[in-house]
């Protein structure tokens, strides 16, 4: 269970230092507009340029990742129908369905797949299909649902090519898929800055807490109660029961799929909400109590099946 302390510590931590930071008003009050800026912009499209770019296009395809996407349709679809039929509106309800799905692979699943799996490329096949598949089309619907300007619907579905999340990730996508080698002096740089990524989004997580009410109240209770549920609870028992009855899994490839499912909501959702203005609370709570929760649910899945 060493991995997922660990992983969690690591994360507390950072988190904490932005709460102190938050309190102290030490980057004042612009300080989380400009790092969760900073982090949309530049530091996460540089860091998923630099992931994708050194990374085997041929982990996409494999039963434990069809398991993952299944598992995280249905976890997303759950919120959307939900959110359709409550009325919540389209940026909220994106927002959910990726708290709902959407793993923390990256600076969670990393360790975690290291000590508690053994494998640190276990979380690649994941990482990528979020990357390519799910990020894309979430980040589409909130373009395209926050554009007020009239136009035709080709140069409105084009919009997506203007965010920076997703031209960094296409483009670390046809750097891999044409095997080209990208000069030190060119990847060396685009890596010192993708490494800031994780750390802006943590401690802009952590001062947006500064003030704030207690997670799971107020008008968006019930979609964080939702979102929470389904990430916590859903998705992994439909991993479980994918992998097991339909793919037959056992062993170490059925804890794989099932640990991946398990991690909680990615902290880079609420760079994404921040970043469209839309769902920012919805967001932040989610992945906190679905962080905390995580400890427990990992712990659980690891003595079952392990």
């Amino acid at each position: 269970m060493q991995g997922v302390l660990t992983g969690f510590a690591v994360i507390a931590v950072v988190i904490g230092v932005g709460y102190a930071i938050g309190r102290g008003g030490h980057l004042g009050v612009h300080g989380r507009e400009v790092l969760t800026k900073l982090a949309f912009h530049v530091a996460t499209p540089a860091l998923l340029f630099t992931t994708l770019a050194g990374t085997d296009l041929s982990l996409v395809f494999s039963s434990r990742l069809l398991v993952t996407a299944l598992s995280t349709a249905a976890a997303a679809g759950v919120f959307v129908a939900v959110g359709v039929a409550r009325g919540w509106g389209v940026g909220r309800t994106t927002i959910g369905a990726l708290c709902s799905s959407y793993v923390n692979s990256g600076n969670l699943g990393i360790p975690i797949a290291v000590y508690v799996l053994g494998d640190a490329s276990l979380v690649a096949p994941v990482l990528l299909f979020q990357l390519l598949v799910l990020t894309p089309i979430a980040l589409t619907v909130l373009d395209l649902s926050g554009r007020v300007e009239k136009g035709p619907v080709w140069q409105r579905l084009l919009t997506p090519l203007r965010n920076p999340i997703a031209v960094g990730s296409l483009a670390g996508v046809v750097v891999s898929a044409s095997g080209l080698p990208i000069p030190a002096p060119v990847m060396d740089p685009l890596t010192l800055i993708g490494n800031m990524s994780v750390p802006a989004v943590l401690l802009a997580f952590g001062i947006s807490l500064c003030g704030s009410a207690m997670p799971g109240r107020g008008p968006d209770r019930g979609l964080v109660l939702l979102s929470v549920a389904l990430k916590s609870a859903g998705q992994p028992l439909v991993a479980w029961a994918l992998a097991a009855g339909v793919f037959g899994l056992h062993g170490a490839p059925l804890l794989d799929v099932v640990v991946t499912s398990a991690l909680p909501a990615a902290q880079n959702l609420f760079t994404y909400a921040s970043g469209y203005g839309v769902g920012e609370r919805l967001a932040r709570d989610s992945i906190l109590v679905s962080t905390v929760l995580a400890v427990p649910v990992l712990v659980v899945v690891a003595a079952l099946l392990g």
